[in-house]
């Protein structure tokens, strides 16, 4: 089995907890789902800007959104790494 290099870990699993610990945000204006908070290296996020993954949105900004893309790579991640879903882990 080929390894991961760390690097490619760091922004791998980034993007899963991303995904794992994300929320619906609703306000007057607009709906958005499928955001994260900001708290991770700031290098694994840039990086997953520029692969279209996510969005930071301004530098002021807390949170980031997790485009449909990222979504699917997040849950490819998932079973790269073995992690189950919630529902999945709901049900135990």
């Amino acid at each position: 089995m080929k390894k991961t290099s760390a690097e490619d870990a760091v922004k791998e699993l980034t993007l899963a907890l991303m995904y794992l610990t994300r929320f619906s945000e609703k306000d007057r204006i607009y709906s958005s789902e499928n955001n994260a908070w900001k708290g991770y290296a700031f290098r694994a996020l840039d990086e997953l800007e520029e692969e279209g993954y996510i969005n930071q949105g301004s530098h002021r900004s807390k949170s980031v959104h997790i485009h449909d893309k990222g979504v699917e790579q997040a849950r490819v991640l998932l079973e790269k790494y073995g992690i189950a879903e919630w529902e999945k882990i709901k049900d135990m």
